[in-house]
């Protein structure tokens, strides 16, 4: 009967292992292997190689693709003492992977050798057990949550779109929600708006919006901006911030937040409702076309009537709405493919949904190549008088 010890040497003699030196080189080198340490997570918390990625032993075949979809990429596999890697690296080797290597002596000989490392930034155990559903999913994990976790989220409005676009990205652990918008919550709002209820008729939508996403996640910040989005105060409220949502409905801001997003290389999630129809795209600058790019004047005022005049299926904001957050957490983890070029349309009536292919238009004032430094204008000018700012 094999023992353990004979089992590894044999497995040994199959694969291939290189030392804490051999890794040393190759983590500089232009184009460094994939490191993933499979350690448990109570030894990895301990500390780790800073360059790895954490997969669990027990994990590695399902999660591994995730990974490294493309099988010929250079992976070297580290446990404690290189035992586990060992075992790892035969059992990729099995699923078609052609260069997998062991890291021979593990983390400790890394150590003893006096290589760098630290204790990685991981999620305690109220995090693990409030995100499980996030960290079992391979292109999430751990590493998505955290990324959530430092990620800075600005909703432009907190009516019907924002509400269910914040409520999602909330529970989804997005660590910064900064919510601008400078009305107060009416009965009206109600049908629609379901961040706020009915005793908070006259409070502040702002205000009303924290304590409904702080009361849904506690690891959430909220920051209040009770003002109007103005070519004075947008360069200030947009810093810092790695996602905008849109959720207004009038021309002026739209274009106003278009310019600034470009000028920020900050991505925007665009959604627009009226009576039962949807419309949502992401306007990514410099991979996308802009707002300017599909409607370089706006209409007539006649012929785009706000939801107040429309009026909108309370619904409807709904599902636009958490269309926005999907598209938002996919921007922040770096994964799927976002509406980047597409232009979504839905129709509540018969629930149908179609796609527009966009293209950036080459003479585009502010995202073609031409493109001078952009100047905000007067944009109440420019839309020929429309609505002032206000969330669906």
């Amino acid at each position: 009967m094999t023992t353990y010890r004979e089992l590894l040497a044999q497995v040994k003699e199959e694969i291939s292992e290189i030392d804490a030196r051999q890794l040393t080189d190759e983590l500089a080198a232009a184009q460094p292997p994939l490191l993933v340490d499979v350690r448990e997570p109570d030894e990895y918390e301990q500390g780790a190689i800073a360059e790895a990625v954490h997969i669990p032993r027990g994990f590695l075949e399902s999660r591994i693709e995730a990974e490294a979809p493309d099988k010929s990429q250079r992976i070297v596999l580290s446990c404690a003492s290189g035992a586990r890697s060992a075992f790892g690296a035969k059992a990729l080797a099995e699923l078609g992977y052609t260069d997998v290597v062991s890291l021979a002596g593990g983390f400790s000989g890394w150590k003893q050798a006096g290589n760098p490392w630290a204790e990685p930034k991981v999620l305690d155990a109220e995090r693990r057990r409030r995100y499980s559903r996030h960290l079992v999913i391979p292109e999430v994990g751990e590493a998505g949550q955290l990324k959530l976790l430092g990620a800075k989220v600005l909703m432009i409005g907190a009516g019907g779109l924002g509400s269910p676009s914040s409520l999602y990205l909330a529970a989804a652990g997005v660590g910064t929600i900064g919510i601008i918008d400078d009305d107060v919550v009416d009965a009206s709002n109600l049908q629609r708006q379901v961040i706020h209820n009915t005793d908070r008729i006259g409070m502040p939508k702002a205000e009303s919006a924290e304590l409904t996403l702080t009361a849904l996640n506690p690891d959430v910040e909220v920051v209040q901006y009770r003002e109007r989005l103005t070519s004075e105060n947008i360069d200030r409220i947009l810093e810092g911030y790695d996602v905008v949502v849109d959720g207004t409905d009038n021309f002026p801001t739209r274009y106003l937040l278009n310019d600034a997003s470009v000028k920020h290389n900050i991505p925007v999630v665009h959604a627009s409702i009226f009576r039962f129809e949807g419309q949502l795209t992401v306007f990514k600058p410099h991979e996308g076309p802009c707002y300017r790019c599909l409607f370089p004047e706006p209409p007539p005022v006649e012929l785009a009537p706000s939801c107040a005049e429309g009026g909108v299926l309370g619904v409807l904001p709904g599902i636009m709405g958490t269309l926005q957050a999907t598209e938002a957490l996919k921007l922040i983890l770096g994964i799927g493919d976002p509406l980047v070029g597409r232009l979504l349309l839905a129709d509540a009536l018969d629930m149908s949904f179609h796609e527009v292919q966009l293209r950036r238009d080459p003479n585009c004032p502010v995202c073609s190549e031409q493109a001078g430094p952009i100047e905000y204008i007067d944009y109440d000018e420019f839309c020929a008088g429309g609505a002032h700012a206000s969330a669906h």
